[in-house]
């Protein structure tokens, strides 16, 4: 298996699925004795466990979960996070808070059109984000999703979570990018029109030291202490009736991998970091480093699994293989004078 797809399967791992009649081995390692429990094909099927210390054992289901099929006869409240599948990304879409609640992308210099040994197969049918507009997504159920009039007059800016930037290889891909699915409340000026588009540009440019950089950004909810000594999470909900949760920070966690040697191409050599971010205009000069934090940390904070425990324990935090000085230039700025429009463009 190349080591590309080592890197896919320990980051996107899957549960099985065990049915009736199906045997499920389980092997201890320190006896090598295997167990195979097959369930009746009327009776209850087994539950498989795991310890704390992480050793399975399969034990019978408890009695009270012959109730789910009677008190949920008509249906399962959920909760439900829609899973989204694009040309340039995959996502899962939080219907109560209405934007993502994880995105997640693969960045090559293939993917980018930047590799001298991939060129595009038609660069005519380049990405062109002035094609492209804001749409609701018409694939979630209408009560739940985001409108565009939820934004109108919000005081904030409508902020991709994966950037058009990283889907220039079709026009379809950078469409999809402007679902409103793939958006959430940003504070503009000093945050997404800046800082945060440094940070995403800065997640492009670690393709030219790595074959391949696995990016997460996640919207994140965080408690601040209060003056009376509680924590407490406030936010704000924008549109009319509220519809739309302003997130209080951003995470954007990257996994990086490239061969450790040329002789050994199927070693793979893994760099890993968090930044969270607060939703706040961030000045310029700020040094990326100084919103460090452990993946573990914005797992726990999201509820989420990024990575394996075992692809957390070999990755070196990547801004020791790595520089992670980002690139300060101000595109709106730019765009306001005439002679600069060709030199320098949006970055997302």
């Amino acid at each position: 298996m190349p080591g590309s797809t080592l890197v896919r399967a320990a980051i996107f791992t899957a549960g099985a699925l065990v049915g009736g009649g199906v045997a499920t081995a389980l092997s201890n390692r320190r006896s090598q004795q295997t167990i195979v429990a097959v369930p009746s094909p009327n009776g209850p099927r087994p539950v498989i466990e795991v310890g704390p210390s992480g050793r399975t054992h399969i034990t019978q289901p408890e009695a009270s979960l012959s109730l789910v099929p009677q008190v949920l006869k008509y249906g399962n409240p959920g909760p439900i996070a829609d899973p989204l599948v694009r040309k340039a990304y995959v996502a899962a879409y939080d219907r109560r808070l209405r934007h993502p609640a994880w995105t997640a992308e693969h960045l090559t210099l293939a993917s980018l059109g930047k590799s001298p040994l991939s060129p595009p197969a038609d660069p005519t049918a380049a990405g062109d984000r002035g094609k492209s507009t804001f749409i609701e997504d018409d694939s979630l159920p209408v009560p739940f999703r985001a409108r565009l009039q939820d934004y109108f007059k919000s005081g904030y800016d409508r902020g991709h979570m994966v950037p058009a930037a990283d889907a220039k290889f079709s026009q379809e891909a950078m469409d999809e990018t402007f679902l409103l699915s793939n958006i959430a409340p940003q504070v503009g000026d000093g945050f997404n029109r800046h800082y945060w588009a440094y940070l995403e540009d800065w997640c492009r440019r670690l393709t030219g030291n790595f074959s391949d950089v696995y990016v997460f950004t996640v919207p994140l909810y965080l408690p601040r202490l209060e003056t009376d000594g509680k924590w407490r999470v406030t936010h704000e909900v924008i549109g009319s009736p509220p519809n739309v949760a302003v997130p209080t920070h951003f995470a954007k966690v990257v996994l990086a991998a490239k061969p450790s040697s040329p002789s050994t191409p199927n070693i793979l050599e893994l760099s890993a970091g968090a930044f969270v971010l607060p939703n706040a205009v961030i000045p310029d000069d700020t040094p990326l480093e100084n919103f460090s934090m452990p993946v573990e940390a914005v797992e726990r904070a999201a509820g989420l699994t990024l990575f394996s425990d075992a692809v957390k324990a070999s990755a070196k935090h990547i801004c020791k293989t790595t520089s992670c000085q980002l690139v300060i230039r101000r595109f709106d700025d730019a765009q306001k004078r005439p002679n600069m429009r060709r030199a320098v463009s949006a970055p997302n």
